[in-house]
């Protein structure tokens, strides 16, 4: 690793394939994965329909640029706008979450400077949010830690404390309010749905976007296609990446606002290629029969039972679970058994994440096998002990 810049604190095993939810390292050790590389293998890893899909694809064209049609990355698109519920809805292409969102930044700011008689910029985020690591987005993200040396920053972004501090901080220069309807990296901590749907139509009557971060979120991990779904909302816009291509990067926009950019107004070299959206495109295939046979439902319910089993068993180490659907959290006493748990955890071939102050997450493939449950928690619990 001596050529690699150290951006990461990698634990040092080094994986060679993996089937579902089980992942085996060079030496044949055999792992269960709970964490789906932070929630991108949505189908799980050596998924047959998706290598398959991605195989077919490379072998005819994986990328000819966005100066010509794509037909893919068109289906996808319509399949995007249909099950998000955002009616006339346009969708753009790029690489990742945070590329998605500094579309959605965009996309708000011009809004902002051609409709109205003063232009309006400001954008209202949370405290504990997290949108991703460009400059812009990180002076989105509502987390000090983040601001550290990258500085001077692009001005406009204001915090607020929670959502009923989201009113105290408008004023007549507030264009967009961006939040996630379940903060990730800052714990795994769900928005009341009521307080959302109160704020989504009181911006609505402002004139105010409402930009949902669902890069974690979305194609199914609450339960539904969309957490905005579940919070029976409609956003102005909404930001896509991580589980949508199953492990290809993509990332994606979805707006109401379709004729607000113009040519040259914005653009992706990769973004939407032949090979992402035909991955995107039997990721959601897969998962839609998943979800319609309602194993989903099944193996949700199956795992929030099996972590509630955690916090009874240990209750000297866990206070209660978070989340919704597959985007799961245990909220420990402390950061330390956080931590130490994190780490046994992996000793025991076992993986987890960590978020917020002192939160064990949970973001397994959504197609995991209940046996891979049961294994996983087993070497889980032996790890708490």
């Amino acid at each position: 690793m001596q050529y690699l810049l150290n951006t990461y604190a990698r634990f040092d095993v080094e994986f060679v394939r993996g089937e579902s939810a089980t992942l085996w390292d060079k030496d044949d050790n055999e792992y269960i994965d709970f964490t789906s590389g932070i929630g991108v293998v949505s189908v799980g890893h050596g998924n047959v329909r998706l290598s398959n899909a991605i195989c077919e694809q490379a072998r005819n064209i994986i990328h000819i640029s966005n100066l010509y049609r794509i037909p893919p990355q068109e289906k996808l698109a319509e399949i995007l706008v249909k099950k998000s519920g955002l009616e006339n809805g346009g969708v753009f292409f790029c690489n990742s979450g945070a590329e998605a969102n500094e579309t959605a930044l965009k996309i708000a700011r011009k809004y902002g400077e051609i409709n109205g008689e003063i232009k309006r910029y400001k954008v209202i985020t949370l405290e504990n949010s997290f949108h991703g690591r460009t400059i812009s987005t990180l002076k989105a993200t509502g987390q000090p830690k983040f601001h550290q040396y990258f500085g001077p920053f692009p001005d406009g972004f204001t915090y607020a404390k929670n959502i009923e501090d989201i009113y105290n901080k408008i004023d007549d220069k507030t264009i967009a309010v961006m939040i996630e309807l379940i903060q990730g990296e800052g714990g795994v901590n769900p928005f009341d749905i009521r307080e959302i749907q109160k704020l989504s139509e009181e911006l609505k009557k402002r004139d105010i976007l409402l930009i949902v971060d669902e890069v974690q979120t979305g194609i199914y991990r609450t339960g539904e296609f969309l957490a905005s779904n579940l919070y029976k909302i409609n956003p102005d816009i909404v930001t896509l990446a991580k589980g949508l291509g199953g492990g290809v990067p993509i990332g994606a926009v979805i707006t109401t606002l379709s004729d607000v950019l113009k040519p040259g107004d914005h653009g992706s070299t990769f973004g939407g290629n032949y090979l992402s959206t035909r991955a995107g495109l039997e990721v959601i295939k897969i998962l839609d029969e998943y979800y319609e046979s309602g194993m989903l439902k099944e193996t949700t319910e199956y795992f929030e039972n099996r972590l509630l089993e955690i916090v009874k068993e240990f209750p000297d180490k866990f206070e209660s679970v978070s989340g919704f659907g597959l985007m799961r959290a245990l909220r420990a006493h402390s950061v330390e058994v956080r931590d130490e748990v994190v780490k046994k955890a992996f000793e025991n071939r076992v993986l987890v994440l960590k978020a917020g102050e002192k939160s064990v997450r949970f973001l397994p493939p959504l197609t995991i096998t209940k046996e891979e449950i049961d294994e996983g928690f087993d070497r889980l619990k032996e790890s708490i002990k």
